[in-house]
């Protein structure tokens, strides 16, 4: 894409849309509304602020529309007001075309599928997106759905108004290696609807704004800031499978060879085939129930590889819209726990080879076509809960995959690697077979020893390197030599009990306990050596003095004197770089987050640094130390960068501990307490004596710190001592 073309255009509209009178007209029927929480974003400050503007100022502007609890504002009627006040010298271009897509009249989900239209327009016909949009936002509109299929149906198959007779109808035609599949098949529904020019007039300044966005990232990472930032805004509408388990998914599927046609047929979002190896005319299937998301993931995929994309709307196991497909790799992460799935109107599916699902096994109903929608040798990878493995009503079908070697390894994972997050998920690789097996052998893996503390997500380094040499290994030989506690490979018939019991934990055997008692030796003298720390750390007793009268100052005051740089966590994510999480803050414990993927730049930390969590109410404030700078900021953190010349990180973590400060800067909402971090108070001393201060701070935090090594030690050596004396390692006496 010529960027330069792009940026022509943006120069020369800026001057034509001033003079429209009917684009001027179109917008302000179809004004973009932002909430109290944009404006406080806009701003860069909290909500409370927001909401004291609109009490203090007469001329905050009225609400067009919400409801009285949360009501929502004209962008820019706020725009105008914020620079008019001097609280803002100009809405950077990301905020702008955000606002504009997520108060687009029509929601910001056909905001997103137009402006992904547009982009693809962009990024393929630059001079013909610069002629299309030139002139008024009428003639953009009506001129628009016509250079759109001109990408649109060669690249993606798309619906029209018509819908027959057309050749993007035509184009829309399933196809498998390029030939049409039987007449007698209904044609399926293409991913992406051709917008017509009425339901493209309320997008168009979006458009325009999306359009000089490009100008400056691209069009895929356009597109990627715009999916990312509504998926981190609307985190329960979607069930997302993370970028880490998608590329471990994708590799265990690519190692035993390339992939050059893939096939996800509950593709969501488009996580799983985005994480594909692309290669030289490779396909990638696509289809899902939702038909935003179908759209979402068509447009997704074309913007970011030049592979033949075929996406579809409709329920999979219904209605197909793959029937003739036979490709080298299905990935799916398929809905969990469905009994709506068509159980009693596909009785007779000529998919269910491996026996006919109950109705609680969906599971298992997508496990089959999978596998029917795989070549000879093909791998099939699956996320899968993990009942799935030892329901007793799918027994029968996981004998029978077992006995004809389709099933080739059942991996359970760490709990927190994918939603839902509070329990181990399991996948599964299936392989279709190309010939009867000899004497077939499953792996069996359990990686949730690299479960990560807290919230942070497991391991992944760890899990991808256990996962993945185990499976080359096995794929290669057919066998596995036993990892204790880890992986193994155990002959089928050996699994072919009453039960057919796939969990690994129950065929696994536990780590080696040899050194065991030695290994609880070790931490009990650590424990008593940190206990002895703990005491000499202990702070001496407290000298009495009158209450201070000192000259207090608050953060924002500061932050607008250049005193110090407050920045706010949670805006990209980058897969090397660790996240610090508010639980690590809270919890004294290393970077063990991560991010949604984003253009968006993260915020880094320095040592130096001053770390405050906002939400739930505690006094808590971290210093980061060389150990910990780096790591990006994650969400519900605020980033305090004092200037060392002015201010001493530790007397003002230490301040910002207080309790009546934090009592003063915090506001309440209906379901948690929230900080304003500007609001907290410092007093004004000289650097001499902040230092002082700063010491004490500093020492209190290292005896704080020794309390909370002495408590993991003392639970790991308790929890090693039920261990080693209920499985007979470690003797009573």
């Amino acid at each position: 894409m010529s960027g330069s073309c792009v940026r022509r255009y943006a120069r020369r509209h800026t001057r034509t849309r001033g003079d429209d009178e009917g684009s001027g007209r179109v917008r302000q029927d179809n004004a973009t509304e932002v909430t109290a929480a944009g404006i406080a974003r806009l701003a860069g400050v909290g909500r409370a602020a927001v909401s004291n503007w609109r009490r203090r100022h007469a001329d905050f502007p009225k609400p067009v529309g919400g409801t009285e609890t949360s009501p929502s504002f004209a962008l820019a009627e706020v725009e105008a007001w914020l620079r008019n006040q001097g609280k803002l010298a100009e809405v950077p271009l990301r905020e702008r075309v955000w606002q504009q897509l997520a108060g687009h009249p029509e929601g910001p989900v056909t905001a997103l599928i137009h402006a992904g239209c547009v982009l693809l327009l962009i990024h393929d016909r630059p001079t013909v997106w610069l002629e299309v949009g030139a002139g008024s936002d009428e003639r953009l509109a009506a001129t628009l759905p016509g250079a759109l299929e001109q990408v649109l149906a060669p690249r993606l198959g798309v619906n029209t108004p018509a819908h027959v007779n057309t050749p993007s109808a035509a184009a829309a035609s399933p196809t498998v290696h390029g030939t049409p599949t039987s007449p007698a098949t209904p044609p399926a529904t293409p991913a992406v609807r051709l917008p017509t020019a009425p339901e493209l007039l309320p997008s168009a300044p979006l458009l325009r704004g999306t359009a000089e966005l490009a100008a400056e990232l691209g069009a895929r990472q356009t597109f990627e800031f715009l999916l990312g930032r509504h998926l981190d805004a609307n985190p329960r509408q979607y069930t997302l499978t993370p970028a880490e388990l998608a590329r471990l998914m994708a590799d265990l599927a690519e190692l035993s060879g390339p992939a050059r046609t893939v096939l996800d047929p509950a593709c969501g979002t488009g996580a799983l085939l985005r994480a594909v190896t692309p290669r030289p005319d490779q396909e990638l299937y696509a289809q899902d129930s939702t038909p935003e998301l179908a759209a979402l993931t068509a447009l997704r995929l074309a913007l970011q590889t030049g592979a033949a994309v075929s996406g579809a709307v409709g329920d999979t196991l219904r209605a197909d819209a793959h029937p003739g497909l036979r490709a080298h790799a299905v990935l799916c992460h398929p809905p969990f726990n469905e009994r709506n799935w068509g159980h009693d109107e596909l009785a007779y599916d000529p998919r269910w080879e491996f026996g006919f699902p109950a109705r609680n096994e969906s599971e298992l109903a997508w496990v089959q076509h999978a596998l029917a929608r795989l070549r000879d040798g093909g791998t099939a990878v699956l996320l899968m809960p993990p009942a799935a493995a030892s329901r007793r009503s799918g027994r029968r079908i996981r004998a029978d995959l077992l006995r004809r070697g389709a099933l080739r390894a059942v991996i359970a994972l760490p709990v927190g690697a994918a939603p839902p997050y509070n329990i181990p998920l399991h996948l599964w690789v299936l392989r279709r077979p190309d010939r009867a097996p000899g004497q077939p052998e499953v792996l069996l893996a359990d990686v949730g020893r690299f479960a990560g503390e807290g919230r942070g997500g497991p391991d992944w380094q760890a899990v991808r390197d256990a996962v993945l040499d185990a499976w080359r290994v096995h794929d290669r030989t057919g066998s596995l030599d036993e990892r204790p506690g880890l992986a193994r490979s155990l002959p089928v018939i050996e699994l072919l009990d009453d039960d057919v019991d796939l969990a690994p934990a129950r065929h696994l055997p536990p780590p080696t306990a040899a050194d065991g008692a030695e290994q609880l030796t070790a931490v009990r003298e650590r424990l008593g050596e940190t206990l002895r720390l703990t005491a000499d750390l202990t702070p001496p007793p407290a000298d009495a003095a009158q209450p201070a009268r000192w000259p207090l100052t608050t953060l924002g005051e500061l932050a607008r004197g250049g005193g110090l740089m407050v920045r706010t966590g949670g805006h990209g994510g980058h897969a090397r770089v660790p996240v610090l999480t508010d639980h690590d803050v809270l919890a004294g414990t290393g970077p063990s987050g991560t991010l949604p993927e984003s253009d968006e730049e993260a915020v880094l930390t320095e040592p130096g640094d001053v770390v405050v969590p906002v939400v739930g109410g505690g006094s808590i404030a971290r210093v980061i130390d060389d150990a910990t700078g780096g790591a990006a900021l994650g969400r519900n953190l605020v980033l305090l960068r004092p200037d060392p010349t002015a201010l001493d990180p530790w007397f003002l973590a230490g301040f910002l501990r207080g309790t009546a400060n934090n009592r003063q800067a915090s506001s309440y909402a209906s379901t948690a307490t929230r900080l304003d971090v500007r609001r907290l108070q410092l007093p004004r001393l000289p650097l001499d004596e902040q230092r002082r201060y700063g010491a004490r701070f500093r020492a209190l935090d290292e005896f704080e710190r020794a309390l909370r090594h002495a408590g993991r030690l003392g639970e790991q050596l308790v929890r090693g001592m039920y261990d080693g004396l209920t499985d007979g390692t470690v003797a009573p006496d």
